[in-house]
Parts: C-alpha cells; sequence; structure tokens
C-alpha cells in the first residue's frame, strides 16, 4: 500500500527537478551580460572526438561585456574558433594569439523582447512538467484508495499536494521575474 507521505515526497521531487531544469535553461539565455554558460552548447573538435569547450580552454569573464576563452594547447586556436562560428550563440570571436575574445554585444529592444518570450516559454514548459507531477501524485493517490487508503488521507494528501504545487508555481514565476528583469536592465 502506498504512503501519502512517500506519494508526496515523490510529486515534491519531480516538481523540483522541473524547477531546476527552468533554472539551467534561463543560465543559457543571455541578457546582455558577459555568461560563460552561453558557451556551454559549443563543442570542438579535438583529437577525433567533439568534445566541450570547457575541457580544452578555460573561459573566464574579465568584464560584464567580454568572456575570455584561453586554449590549453595553442593548436586548438583555430578549432575553437570555428565550434563557436558554426555553434547557435550567434557571436564572432576575435583572437590575439593568447586568448580568444567574444565581445557580448549590447541588446535591441527586439531582441529582449524575443529572450523574454523565450523565458515565458520555459516557464509554461516548467508548470506543465510541476502540473504533471501533481496529476500523477493525485492518480497515485487515488489507486492508494483502491488498494485500502482511507480516503480521508487521500483527500488530504490531495490537499498538501495543491500546497506543494502551488508553492513550486510562485517559485518559477519568481525565477521567471528575476531574469525577465536581468533580460529588461538596460
Amino acid at each position: 500500500m502506498l504512503d501519502v507521505k512517500t506519494c508526496l515526497g515523490d510529486a515534491e521531487e519531480m516538481m523540483e527537478l522541473a524547477l531546476m531544469h527552468l533554472e539551467e535553461e534561463y543560465s543559457h539565455i543571455r541578457a546582455g551580460k558577459a555568461n560563460p554558460h552561453i558557451l556551454d552548447c559549443v563543442r570542438v573538435s579535438s583529437y577525433g572526438s567533439e568534445v566541450p569547450l570547457n575541457n580544452v580552454a578555460t573561459i573566464t569573464t574579465p568584464d560584464l561585456r567580454t568572456i575570455s576563452i584561453k586554449p590549453w594547447d595553442k593548436s586548438m586556436f583555430n578549432a575553437i574558433e570555428k565550434a563557436i562560428i558554426d555553434s547557435p550563440v550567434g557571436i564572432m570571436p576575435a583572437n590575439n594569439g593568447e586568448v580568444i575574445i567574444i565581445a557580448i554585444p549590447p541588446l535591441t529592444g527586439e531582441r529582449r523582447e524575443q529572450l523574454v518570450k523565450q523565458c515565458a516559454r520555459e516557464l509554461e514548459t516548467a508548470k506543465i512538467s510541476i502540473r504533471n507531477a501533481r496529476r500523477d501524485g493525485i492518480d497515485a493517490l487515488k489507486k492508494a484508495v483502491k488498494d485500502g487508503l482511507p480516503e480521508d488521507a487521500s483527500k488530504d494528501g490531495e490537499e498538501k499536494l495543491q500546497k506543494i504545487h502551488d508553492k513550486y508555481i510562485k517559485k518559477a514565476e519568481d525565477v521567471f521575474a528575476v531574469k525577465e528583469k536581468e533580460i529588461l536592465t538596460v
């Protein structure tokens, strides 16, 4: 027989994972500031295999508008530049012989609006995942009633699950609000 606490714990864990995924997705959206995470999607051809950029170079942000990439092997300069150019990052790197510099251009108003819409889509995806976790929890509780769980315990569990759901929806909206403010701040 299913325990109500176990059911609530499983549902909350799924909601937490949805929230963590949302935060991870937001870390890859550039907001006009230099953020090394925007290069996470870059794969470099190194010794016959495709590896993440951070496996062949040190990535730093010396200031708010610059990302500095220092390859560990000088022969990797061309491969790293080619990988950045071919990636969806959409920024042209500059090479001074020592390091590769990526200057983050300021965002236009139109681009800011596009990024906010992209963030809103990610928020909606997270909300759907949170709702699905609640639905799965409620389904598990209803199944447990058939297996002998008292109905009042099931109803109490559903109420607690709804409160947990509301808490995670609020957290997701707060994460979105922070990211939206970051994007819209000039």
